[in-house]
């Protein structure tokens, strides 16, 4: 098990996989390692259900910290292509949040779940010594649809094309440079730019736009670890190889110079708002013209094909021991890193 981060596949399969409560019939898609959400079938109906922790940022500002957070909650559920439903969630909260910094949290969770369809219908909110920013809770987030039109996560197949949106490591640079900026020694107009790209981070417009768009068999959130990570997590959970071209992936402005000057390989640092989807090769156009209608970057970077595993260049990819972003934030959130 990794100091940091999710837990890998070996503890994974030999501690949680195996214990898993009681075997019910309903229970149409379980926990697999690598898969964003779980599906019961109810009535006919499907539930798409996933549990994140709640990450808020005070740096970013109440208003933008709610928005960012809930999107990373609801970003699982949406790559399922039903859009969110309903939302549980908790805050432990550190002592020193005012009253008047969680009501601007809340409000701005309150305005973008309601944009998105979704409804508050539990939840749990209070103060507790030992609790500090960022992750100050969990929240589990439903999406009830027809079942027939779920996007399973385990669904690419040979032939289907991937469509990668944004680009590699979006995440990890913009809340860097937002967070430490000050501290880096680089332009100003870099910083900038680098900071912008929190902007490109809205997965689950994106994800209900392509899987409208279609036909999409398979979405996957690229989060910890990166774009590689992703990769072998789609091919693991689906089966399949995945062979992509490196020089096809979109990089945004401002990720490589400050991951460079980080020391931070792009390709396996956390990148939430990148969506790697698999697309039927009749939809690719149709999927990227939507994409394009919401001005969101995207690319098709490769091919799914029979066999095991995921390559770049040819070249097999081995999961990353960890992402490659956090020990620089670590780093810098102890004060080790100055300018």
């Amino acid at each position: 098990m990794a100091d940091y981060g999710k837990v890998d596949a070996d503890f994974f399969d030999e501690h949680i996989y195996p214990r898993l409560g009681a075997d019910r019939a309903d229970v149409a898609l379980g926990p697999q390692h690598g898969v964003d959400f779980g599906v019961v079938e109810i009535g006919g109906r499907g539930v798409v259900i996933a549990t994140d922790p709640v990450s808020v940022l005070p740096q970013l500002g109440f208003e933008r910290a709610g928005r960012f957070a809930l999107d990373v909650v609801l970003a699982d559920v949406a790559v399922s292509g039903l859009p969110p439903t309903h939302l549980s969630i908790n805050f432990s909260l550190p002592p020193e949040m005012t009253d008047e910094a969680f009501a601007t949290l809340w409000e701005a969770i309150d305005r973008e779940a309601a944009d998105l369809g979704a409804s508050v219908v539990a939840g749990h909110t209070a103060r507790y010594e030992g609790c500090a920013f960022p992750w100050v809770g969990g929240a589990t987030a439903l999406a009830v649809g027809d079942r027939e039109e779920i996007i399973r996560p385990d669904g690419a197949r040979p032939g289907d094309r991937l469509v990668l949106t944004t680009g590699p490591g979006v995440e990890a640079v913009g809340l860097l440079t937002t967070l430490f900026g000050d501290r880096m020694d680089l332009p100003e107009a870099t910083l900038d730019t680098a900071r912008a790209r929190l902007d490109d981070t809205d997965t689950v417009r994106d994800a209900l736009a392509a899987a409208a768009a279609g036909p999409v068999t398979a979405m996957h959130d690229v989060t910890e670890g990166g774009l590689a990570n992703a990769l072998r997590e789609v091919a693991g959970s689906a089966g399949v190889r995945l062979d992509v071209d490196r020089e096809a992936v979109p990089m945004r402005p401002g990720v490589e110079p400050v991951c460079e000057y980080l020391d931070i390989d792009p390709w396996t640092a956390t990148s939430s708002g990148t969506l790697l989807i698999a697309v039927e090769p009749d939809g690719v156009e149709s999927v990227l013209a939507a994409l394009d209608d919401r001005e969101t970057t995207a690319a098709v970077v490769g091919t799914v094909a029979e066999g095991t595993g995921a390559y770049v260049d040819g070249e097999r990819i081995e999961r990353p021991a960890v992402d490659s972003s956090w020990g620089v934030y670590a780093d810098y959130a102890a004060g080790e890193n100055e300018s």
